[in-house]
């Protein structure tokens, strides 16, 4: 693991190639639950195990692989990897795969906006985890991760909590064994980072996107083309997106009604946010509540009809 960084070449791909953002690999539907976790093989295989370049806006990916081989792909840089290895994909990177069949793991997903802890600015481990993790796992994280889906599939009272606490011990322990490397990919352009910040800070007003351009300095179209370059996402997606898993974050953790979450969120009318969620989701205000009270029977239906799409974002 300690080569990799000398052996790792970056190249400018994504203005070459546009590169798709989803929730899942090939799902563009939001998943409702704090996590979504996934054997590689089972979503691997069905793409003839290979996850073309994508990237995820608001997701991180965490890959927990034990065996196998593979060929990984961020940002750019290709190199073959052997497991055991840990692999961290910040949001917004360009990363995808080619494994051998015989791959054995987990993928492990989190919307960042439910874990003010991890990944908020005033987190411990919000700076290591903003930029690509690759480290070796130790020896028992495979006893810890299966541990993790365990409580996962589960339906314990105090679950998210559980959750999160796993999750902490997990991410800091692959953090601090990580070794630090002068041959990390290049943090995204800043005016991006500037305009997140924007969004964050003005996003309930419903500022036009001349208003976050003028503040930005840039032109509509420049403001545009640097968005889609590096999210895959146009300037308005990027604010829906943000709205909507606001949104999602306050239906999960509060007991606020729709109502007033359209209000939070500067919507004057209820129903017209809620339409707004429904297409970005695929699920109502209330449905969305309603899955996340009953996650084992949401994940036990999706498994029978095949559904996948309702569910998740991996890869």
């Amino acid at each position: 693991m300690d080569a990799f960084p000398e052996r790792w070449y970056y190249s400018d791909m994504s203005t070459r190639t546009e590169i798709p953002a989803f929730q899942l690999y090939g799902e563009h539907i939001a998943f409702p639950d704090i996590l979504h976790m996934e054997q590689i093989r089972d979503r691997a295989a069905g793409f003839d195990w290979i996850i073309k370049p994508h990237r995820h806006t608001h997701i991180f990916q965490l890959f927990m692989l034990f065996s196998g081989d593979l060929t990984f792909q961020l940002d750019g840089g290709c190199i073959p990897i052997a497991p055991p290895v840990a692999l961290g994909v910040p949001p917004g990177s360009a990363h995808g795969f080619r494994f051998s069949s015989d791959t054995e793991g987990w993928v492990i997903s989190l919307p960042c906006q439910h874990y003010p802890d991890l990944f908020g600015s005033e987190a411990e481990l919000a700076k290591p985890l903003s930029a690509p993790l690759i480290t070796t796992p130790p020896q028992s994280m495979d006893k810890v991760v299966a541990a993790l889906f365990t409580t996962w599939q589960g339906n314990s009272v105090f679950r998210r909590t559980q959750l999160r606490c796993q999750l902490g011990l997990i991410l800091s322990e692959l953090v601090g064994a990580a070794p630090t490397t002068e041959g990390a990919p290049a943090r995204p352009d800043a005016r991006i980072a500037r305009f997140q910040a924007l969004i964050g800070a003005q996003a309930v007003n419903h500022w036009p996107i001349s208003a976050y351009a003028e503040a930005l300095g840039l032109s509509e179209r420049t403001l545009g083309r640097l968005c889609k370059t590096h999210t895959g996402l146009g300037a308005r997606d990027m604010i829906e997106a943000h709205l909507m898993h606001e949104a999602s974050r306050l239906l999960a953790y509060t007991q606020m009604s729709a109502q007033s979450v359209a209000h939070a969120l500067g919507f004057d009318d209820a129903s017209y946010f809620s339409r707004r969620f429904r297409r970005f989701s695929g699920l109502s205000p209330s449905a969305y509540r309603r899955k996340l009270e009953h996650p084992v029977l949401q994940r036990s239906e999706t498994l029978r009809t095949g559904d996948r799409g309702h569910q998740t974002d991996l890869a």
